[in-house]
């Protein structure tokens, strides 16, 4: 019997061929399926960084593992808003999953940047006003995530600023220019000051540089008090702003009950806000559609008073003021 090695030997190849074209297929739909996600994670401010933090221990909470299950892409502008777009437009160059935001000025550099990968803000003044989504509850874009909005919350927080310190009549504001949900803020507050007996100064500032002039420009309009919005902005730079306020013997009220140093605090836990944010990056990585996920409104609001800058101050805070607060910081 005569074998023809040449056709036993291309009937060996073949199959080995076969095999290794199916591991190969194998392996390749083995790292399909175990491929991580990516999620980007776009700042104003500068690490090391509390909220993103927050939002670590929220991923952990709905299950994942940073390095492990989900990788995490950091982009901060350290305080320059005009370096957000060119941050966005790196995440969107590497195809994340989803985008992370905080802030409008963040938020709207991502949303500029790509119309298809989904934006889950982790805290934002009214996102409505800003154009960033269509409604709170059918956002209808690439959109979603948590907002600060509360009815009356500006009224409230600027009638406990007149009750603990009642000669303030001259009130300074910090407003981000072009920032379209601050500006309908500081029309809420000029309506609430026409039955308070206040009146608001604004001044403008763009990045963490300006703020040594706005406070000069505070100085020379003999503004008695500051009032702080919980943005972006305010929120990463709290602790230059409130060196300079307690250089001016400024008595400061804030929105961000992370903001400690603050006279007053009346407001919610952006921390809270950014680790609930992981449940929205959760629900859009099994499949749900920004569009369809209502932006949360924060419910929760507290009362912090804080003695020790009050003693500071010179300012004796009233006991119907101290009865009410959630927390007094001596």
């Amino acid at each position: 019997m005569r074998i023809d090695w040449s056709l036993a030997l291309r009937g060996t190849v073949t199959a080995g061929l076969v095999t290794v074209l199916g591991l190969t297929a194998l392996v390749a739909h083995a790292q399909q399926a175990t491929k991580m996600p990516r999620v980007g994670v776009l700042r104003l401010g500068l690490p090391p960084d509390s909220y993103v933090d927050a939002f670590r221990r929220g991923l952990r909470d709905v299950g994942y593992v940073e390095g492990q299950t989900i990788a995490l892409e950091y982009r901060w502008a350290e305080g320059k808003a005009n370096r957000l777009p060119g941050l966005a437009a790196e995440l969107v160059q590497l195809k994340v999953d989803v985008i992370v935001t905080q802030g409008e000025e963040a938020t709207r550099a991502a949303k500029d940047a790509t119309s298809t990968i989904p934006i889950v803000m982790a805290s934002s003044g009214d996102p409505v006003v800003s154009r960033l989504v269509q409604s709170l509850a059918r956002p209808g874009g690439n959109v979603t995530g948590l907002s600060t909005v509360a009815p009356e919350i500006i009224k409230k927080q600027l009638q406990l600023l007149k009750e603990a310190v009642p000669k303030v009549s001259r009130v300074a504001i910090l407003s981000i220019p072009g920032n379209l949900a601050l500006v309908q803020s500081v029309k809420e507050a000029q309506a609430a000051t026409r039955t308070l007996g206040l009146t608001i100064q604004v001044h403008e500032v763009r990045s963490a540089d300006e703020l040594g002039s706005a406070f000069d420009a505070m100085k020379r309009e003999r503004a008695d008090a500051l009032f702080l919005f919980a943005d972006a902005f305010t929120v990463n730079y709290q602790k230059p702003i409130f060196d300079l306020a307690t250089k001016r013997r400024l008595p400061t009220t804030c929105a961000s009950l992370e903001s400690t140093d603050c006279l007053l605090i009346y407001g919610t836990s952006r921390l809270e806000m950014f680790r609930l944010a992981a449940t929205y990056v959760d629900k859009i990585l099994k499949g749900a559609k920004p569009a369809d996920l209502p932006v949360e409104q924060a419910t929760k609001f507290e009362l912090i008073v804080n003695a020790r800058t009050a003693k500071a101050l010179g300012i004796t805070i009233p006991r119907s003021i101290l009865g009410r607060a959630d927390q007094v910081i001596q």
